[in-house]
């Protein structure tokens, strides 16, 4: 084999394992990641369970690697309430967390919307006849694609939001999944994959 060929090839499998999936949720254990809060998150049956706890407060499940460009693909099936969401470029103090949600809500709540916490508060909802295309009581799949400043979602398939916002662009982070406060919470997580940009 010539020596370009072999450079290339070598190039062509250094870009590929860049863009390599990454699980940040191993299906065992809580590795990678650090709880913020008392809330409750645990792995049964393969499956990361958030679950609200005795004080029924905010609670945060943060990852240890930080993020800019990404894709970010979760799984999850809201048993109670349902009320969670999907954090990136964020950072957390305690229970008070900084950056922007991918909301993962109750039917018609804006499942896939992007919210700033401490913030502007709502960027942008789904468009109201997209809000069906959350499947109450099963799995839903979403992806959340973050590439400088334009952020796009996705939910089984569908294209939920595009947002443009210099602010994002400049950030950088951590990802976090959320149980609201209120109590009565319960969101099962089965897939939690991540891919750089």
């Amino acid at each position: 084999m010539n020596k370009p060929l072999i450079t290339l090839l070598l190039a062509t499998l250094a870009l590929g394992a860049a863009h390599a999936q990454t699980k940040l949720f191993n299906g065992k254990d809580l590795t990678g990641w650090k709880v913020a809060g008392t809330e409750k998150w645990y792995v049964e049956k393969g499956e990361l369970i958030c679950e609200s706890g005795p004080d029924k407060q905010y609670g945060y499940l943060v990852s240890e690697q930080e993020f800019k460009n990404f894709e970010l693909t979760v799984e999850f099936k809201q048993e109670s309430n349902g009320n969670s969401g999907v954090f990136f470029h964020s950072s957390v103090e305690g229970t008070k967390i900084s950056g922007w949600q991918a909301e993962v809500a109750p039917l018609n709540k804006h499942t896939g919307g992007i919210y700033e916490s401490y913030g502007r508060g709502w960027l942008i909802q789904p468009k109201p006849e997209l809000e069906s295309k959350l499947k109450e009581g099963d799995w839903n799949r979403m992806v959340v694609r973050v590439q400088g400043g334009e952020v796009n979602t996705f939910l089984n398939g569908v294209q939920m939001i595009t947002l443009k916002d210099d602010k994002i662009g400049e950030s950088t982070g951590k990802i976090a999944l959320q149980i609201h406060d209120g109590g009565g919470v319960k969101v099962r997580w089965r897939i939690v994959e991540v891919k750089a940009l």
